[in-house]
């Protein structure tokens, strides 16, 4: 279990600094996190054409990008994103890391999108963010040739995930600790 938060607390470090270290400024950075929202939900609506129903009757969605790293005993996933609140059309700029132990082994750039029934279960996400999950799944994938093994999955009461691989090789079943938290610098 130390080690466990050991690897979240350096995920997180990660990701933290990941766009200190850019050199963009916020301005930039928000402009790129609203362009890989519309993007990951273009991608969505090719792969799922009736998550575009959900998402836009839904209370709000969060779209995140997303590298996880997996080797033999521990898995780190680093990434940004934001959550969007479709009652008022207020965007939220968040961040996530997550790491796990477990068999695993590659690398993969993906999207998650999640999608909130409600205002509980979208505030509580925005602010708490936690997930402790276990998963499983098999990637190989490069632009449009390949194919990765990714499903929506309902991960909570009210709130449907969905992860779609972009890029990468990987295969990995582990358990893995996932916190999801505003970006400080751009709310």
């Amino acid at each position: 279990m130390k080690n466990l938060k050991v690897l979240m607390a350096m995920s997180i470090v990660f990701v933290m600094f990941s766009g200190f270290w850019s050199g963009e400024t916020p301005a930039e950075l928000i402009k790129e996190r609203e362009i890989e929202n519309a993007e990951t939900l273009k991608l969505l609506y090719k792969h799922t054409p009736k998550a575009k129903i959900l998402v836009e009757s839904s209370y709000g969605y969060a779209t995140f990008t997303n590298v996880g790293l997996y080797l033999p005993a521990i898995s780190i996933e680093g990434g940004s994103g934001l959550a969007h609140n479709n009652k008022s059309g207020k965007d939220i700029y968040m961040n996530m890391g997550s790491a796990g132990i477990g068999f695993g082994l590659g690398i993969k750039d993906f999207r998650a999108i999640f999608i909130f029934k409600n205002k509980q279960v979208f505030d509580s996400f925005v602010e708490e963010g936690w997930e402790a999950n276990a998963q499983a799944d098999a990637a190989a994938k490069s632009g449009e040739k390949g194919g990765a093994l990714n499903a929506a999955v309902t991960v909570a009461p009210g709130i449907k995930l969905y992860r779609i691989t972009v890029n990468g090789l990987a295969v990995q079943v582990n358990i893995q600790g996932t916190k999801y938290w505003k970006d400080g610098d751009l709310n």
